[in-house]
């Protein structure tokens, strides 16, 4: 596959580049990230209302821009090296993609144009079990329970790790019925955040420029009308909407390992040791070499994924192939990040453990991110497991 940016393409990246950097400087997400939401109410309002940005993928037919997954992404790439404080990832990456995925007519029609509208969204699947058995990101991690009461579907337990779930307007859970294990009996709903039953609280998270909460479902009665999809046969596109994320959580990692390079570069130009700057040392030349090499296979790796999410939505015959273009980026971009932001501490010295510089923050992000949604283990071994599944079916 060979990629290049059309021209409306490189539009949107440069207009995310030169608009987040003026907006999302070091002070704006410093600001931002100490607030119980998390972000600027009035910096979201501009991206929606200005930019509209949060309607970027989002289909015609439903207010949005109708485009694609690469243009997603390019600005994704830019959050990602800017540390944008806001709920896009959430809204956009989990609750739109969850309804473009799953959705019903219906609910499509009732909801996504609310994004488009700026309502806030989130993705709440994974219980206690995501921690206490090595961070399981896949159908295990569903503990929620689900029982029919007539015409209605009663929710009851706790989720976890869920961004911006303290906050979010819009929430599509997932849980199971009582008794089911693995992929079996798993249910997707979409329900409004204030209805009876449910509370939320944040969590405290080694990275604060992005929010998690908990969710607590307690007997939370919901309409026939909030199931997405066939009952107990949501596993299949609950998967497919976490490797959506994983390709846009890739694409921020990549910005971010990007951004790193770029501020290590720059500080290394001038701190001066043995009256000279410590650029011209070979050894810092080698760890900046190989800071950029980590960028640029993270690069290829994102926007292949990104053409493959984007036949995914378009439903052609690669739509098979995002498991593994998925979890190839996820866990290359892990990595690169977490090793870039440790490079960068390294060769800033002393200085890049102190709050005065943004170091920590990009360290924090490539720790929390790493984790979040499988790291390179977890995604190493689904990627074996998706391979050997293909050859014993002989695709």
């Amino acid at each position: 596959m060979e990629f290049a940016f059309t021209d409306e393409q490189q539009m949107i990246r440069d207009t995310a580049e030169a608009f987040l950097a003026e907006v999302s400087t070091s002070e704006a997400v410093r600001q931002a990230m100490v607030t119980d939401q998390g972000y600027d109410h009035e910096l979201w309002q501009r991206i929606c209302t200005e930019l509209y940005w949060q309607a970027i993928h989002i289909p015609e037919a439903y207010g949005g821009l109708g485009l694609g997954y690469v243009e997603l992404v390019a600005m994704l790439e830019q959050m990602g090296r800017y540390l944008l404080c806001s709920p896009f990832f959430s809204t956009v990456c989990l609750g739109a993609n969850a309804l473009i995925v799953a959705g019903t007519e219906a609910q499509k029609a009732e909801f996504l144009p609310q994004i488009c509208d700026g309502k806030t969204a989130t993705l709440a699947y994974t219980g206690y079990q995501s921690a206490r058995h090595g961070g399981q990101w896949g159908a295990d991690a569903v503990s929620t329970t689900v029982f029919r009461d007539g015409e209605d579907f009663i929710l009851n337990g706790t989720l976890r790790y869920v961004p911006d779930g303290a906050s979010a307007q819009l929430l599509v859970v997932a849980a199971r019925a009582e008794g089911s294990l693995g992929a079996e009996g798993i249910s997707l709903f979409v329900l409004s955040a204030d209805e009876a039953g449910i509370s939320r609280r944040l969590l405290p998270t080694m990275d604060q420029t992005r929010k998690q909460g908990e969710i607590v479902l307690t007997d939370v009665r919901v309409p026939a009308a909030a199931l997405m999809g066939a009952e107990g046969q949501a596993w299949s596109n609950l998967e497919a909407i976490v490797d959506l994320a994983n390709v846009a959580l890739a694409a921020e990692q990549m910005g971010g390992a990007q951004q790193l390079l770029d501020m290590t570069v720059d500080y290394t130009k001038e701190r001066q040791q043995f009256n000279r700057p410590i650029a011209g040392f070979q050894a810092i030349k080698h760890m900046a070499a190989d800071m950029m090499t980590r960028v640029e296979v993270a690069r290829s790796g994102v926007y292949y994924a990104a053409c493959i999410a984007e036949e995914f939505l378009q439903k052609t015959e690669l739509a098979v192939e995002l498991p593994e273009a998925a979890s190839v980026a996820k866990s290359y971009c892990a990595d690169a990040y977490f090793q870039n932001a440790s490079d960068a501490l390294q060769m800033h010295g002393g200085v890049g453990f102190t709050w005065e510089y943004d170091v920590h923050l990009y360290f924090k992000r490539a720790k929390a991110s790493e984790h979040f949604l499988g790291n390179g283990d977890y995604h190493r071994e689904r990627l074996a497991q998706w391979l050997l599944d293909q050859d014993e079916r002989g695709e």
